[in-house]
């Protein structure tokens, strides 16, 4: 793969390769072919792109990118380069509240870039109330936060986007909320995934791939089993279960997006590779 990605971007735009990542794999079948898409994300390169064989360059910033015109299969592609390499779920239920907010505060000042917010045991005011604090934390920061609710109640907050469960997953026939929130879904099979990928998601958290505290009786998937379901999507997908930070490396070989985790991505001692 390296050398004919290299020779191809010598040919085609004279830039020399130097080292690059898997970001997605699209399979797209369109009236007249079907197409399978190997994208990869280059990291360094030495040299100046140009069009050599006379196609037109324009660069553009990955959120710039979401209002171009583009064929179906490339949407996917796009999605995955405006997604970080890491997604926190943050559970209130773990921890009291000021001691939660002071967390979040010092999550996103080192740099994580999309949140969900899951707090089950809310009411719908205070849901309401903290959600409102969080978007305005985030937003200081240049950061998304999905609500694990209804779509209707991440809309009401004002939350970027929703992240449905599998059971509401499986109940939608079609995408809840319009292009320009964010929606996710909890997937543990292919056909969660599929039901994802039909209702148009943005992207699905897959689990659990390995073993976690948060549901110890729940058989892992493993690596080999959440490549071949991530080798069947056509969205991004998160590996959720035992994910620490060190994994994002694993992750993206493996075909997905990088890690969702709860404390793997909360715990400090967890995110600077401690204990």
């Amino acid at each position: 793969m390296s050398q004919a990605l290299s020779r191809e971007l010598w040919e085609e735009l004279g830039i020399e390769l130097r080292a690059h990542a898997p970001l997605i794999r699209v399979r797209y079948d369109y009236p007249e072919r079907s197409v399978l898409l190997d994208v990869h994300s280059i990291t360094d390169y030495a040299g100046v792109p140009a069009g050599l064989e006379g196609q037109p360059l324009r660069w553009l910033a990955a959120e710039a990118m979401s209002e171009c015109a583009m064929p179906a299969a490339d949407r996917p592609i796009v999605t995955a380069l405006r997604l970080p390499d890491t997604y926190l779920i943050c559970a209130l239920e773990f921890v009291d509240k000021g001691f939660f907010l002071q967390r979040f505060q010092q999550r996103l000042a080192a740099g994580q870039k999309l949140i969900q917010l899951r707090a089950p045991g809310l009411d719908l005011s205070s849901l309401q109330r903290l959600a409102e604090e969080l978007v305005a934390l985030c937003r200081r920061f240049g950061a998304r936060l999905l609500l694990n609710s209804t779509p209707q109640v991440a809309t009401a907050c004002g939350a970027d986007g929703v992240h449905l469960n599998s059971r509401l997953l499986m109940s939608l026939d079609r995408r809840p909320l319009p292009p320009d929130q964010w929606v996710a879904a909890s997937c543990h099979n292919l056909a969660e995934l599929q039901q994802a990928e039909l209702i148009g998601a943005d992207f699905a958290v897959l689990s659990p791939v390995l073993a976690t505290m948060t549901h110890p009786e729940a058989e892992p998937l493993g690596w080999a089993q959440f490549q071949q379901l991530v080798d069947q999507a056509n969205i991004p997908v998160y590996a959720l279960g035992g994910m620490r930070l060190q994994m994002v490396g694993q992750v993206r070989n493996c075909g997905g997006q990088g890690i969702a985790a709860i404390r793997g991505l909360w715990d400090e001692k967890a995110v600077n590779g401690v204990g």
